[in-house]
């Protein structure tokens, strides 16, 4: 089991609709666009997502300048669609129960939403160089997905 006291929450308040925000987290098409940090990228063919409880997801990310990749996956623990997403995050063939949990929540606040995301189970502080920048980065390439996907809505 993981320690639930670890962990970490990253905000970003974001000019998009819970329904954009929910697709950008369950459409491959639109994860393989942002489910990385910056310097690395997610080719589409190596996503999958199963977005129902029990339902697995799974994606690789490459080391743009290395080419090192890094396999990742889990399972969906709780699915509430433009709401709530709940799932383990490891190697894909990892035990759920010792992976770390991620928690997203999607919340309306008029001109825009607010998404938060946390992290159970492994400590994680800006500077890592790890998880936490990690995310904290690929939450800002989500951001600035995002924003593209707006941007084009509005305008056409």
């Amino acid at each position: 089991m993981i320690d639930e006291t670890k962990g970490f929450t990253l905000v970003r308040e974001l000019d998009a609709t819970p329904e954009e925000i929910w697709d950008a987290w369950t459409n491959p098409d639109e994860a393989a666009m942002w489910w990385h940090p910056r310097g690395v990228s997610t080719p589409r063919e190596t996503v999958t997502i199963d977005a129902r409880v029990g339902g697995r997801y799974a994606y690789t990310m490459v080391n743009d300048a290395t080419g090192e990749k890094f396999p990742t996956g889990g399972v969906y623990r709780e699915v509430v669609p433009h709401d709530r997403l709940v799932f383990t995050w490891g190697a894909p063939d990892d035990d759920p129960d010792d992976c770390p949990l991620i928690t997203i929540t999607i919340e309306p606040r008029g001109e825009s939403t607010r998404m938060t995301f946390d992290l159970r189970g492994f400590d994680g502080v800006p500077g890592d160089a790890n998880v936490f920048d990690g995310w904290d980065s690929a939450l800002d390439v989500f951001a600035d997905h995002v924003r593209t996907n707006a941007r084009r809505r509005t305008a056409g």
